[in-house]
């Protein structure tokens, strides 16, 4: 596979710094396989990413960021420069409902996910022998009501002894304690049905038969403290029609969910998303 570099960037809205660093990269010899720039006019904020060709920029990842640096703090830019072999390892925690999980083995091992799946955590013991046959590493950690704390003490630990980027509630039924959401502010990545707030709680798809729904859909988002409320990364939904039983909007659901959250985590993966506030900018 070819090898690149990703220039991300978020800044005050200005003139000159396309410019600015195309002309850079160009005056290292960099060939840009794919560029894409956005201004917030309400915001005043500009967003940037750029693919270059690693073979012909001719340094190493360290000494190019230390070549930008100034140019950054020129334009007072968050930024990063990532090494696309250097791949993200990802960690995937996991309920009892299993569709988004299998889905993404099947992805990872399909090569279509740019990282690596260093390890599952959950709460049940149901999805161990599939996990294993892939050759991950799976990890029970049940969750005693009376004594969350322990148990996600627990999950921290893996997920530090993983070596983690990013971690993906792939239909992880518990809620994640707030220091485990500021630690991985902009790397927890969740995904829920499109009916929040409306059809809360127990079997939400048979609530939304009951009431009739013409639309269901997915959403995945940035995990934050507010619950389910984070920056939207990516959105999708199906129509349904009065002919539908529960259990067909289940299997819809199921279908969207898994496509919503693998679309998400990739483009994650490919540093196509850039947070600003509560918002996201995707660069797909």
């Amino acid at each position: 596979m070819s090898h690149y570099y990703r220039l991300v960037v978020s800044c005050p809205d200005r003139l000159g710094i396309v410019a600015r660093v195309s002309n850079f990269i160009a005056g290292h010899g960099g060939s840009i396989t794919e560029a894409s720039q956005h201004s917030d006019l309400e915001g005043g904020r500009f967003f940037m990413r750029y693919e270059i060709l690693a073979d012909s920029v001719g340094m190493p990842p360290k000494a190019l960021r230390e070549a930008f640096a100034p140019i950054a703090d020129e334009f007072d830019m968050d930024w990063a420069l990532t090494d696309t072999r250097q791949r993200r390892r990802v960690v995937l925690m996991v309920s009892r409902e299993t569709h988004c999980l299998v889905d993404l083995l099947y992805r990872w091992t399909a090569g279509e996910l740019d990282g690596d799946i260093a390890g599952v955590i959950s709460n049940h013991e149901d999805m161990r022998g599939l996990v294993e046959w892939h050759g991950i590493p799976y990890h029970h950690v049940p969750v005693n009501p009376d004594d969350k704390a322990t148990a996600f003490a627990e999950v921290q630990r893996l997920v530090d002894e993983a070596r983690a980027d990013c971690v993906v509630l792939a239909r992880y039924m518990q809620i994640m304690p707030p220091e485990l959401c500021r630690r991985f502010q902009g790397r927890m990545i969740n995904i829920h049905h499109s009916f929040l707030p409306s059809f809360a709680g127990a079997r939400p798809y048979h609530q939304a038969h009951q009431r009739g729904v013409k639309l269901i859909g997915a959403t995945c988002h940035y995990v934050t403290e507010e619950l389910d409320a984070g920056p939207i990364i990516e959105q999708d939904i199906h129509r349904v029609s009065h002919c539908h039983t529960p259990d067909d909007l289940v299997r819809f659901g199921r279908d969207v969910e898994k496509a919503v959250l693998a679309r998400g985590l990739r483009w994650h993966l490919e540093d196509r998303v850039l947070i600003h506030g509560n918002k996201t900018v995707v660069f797909a």
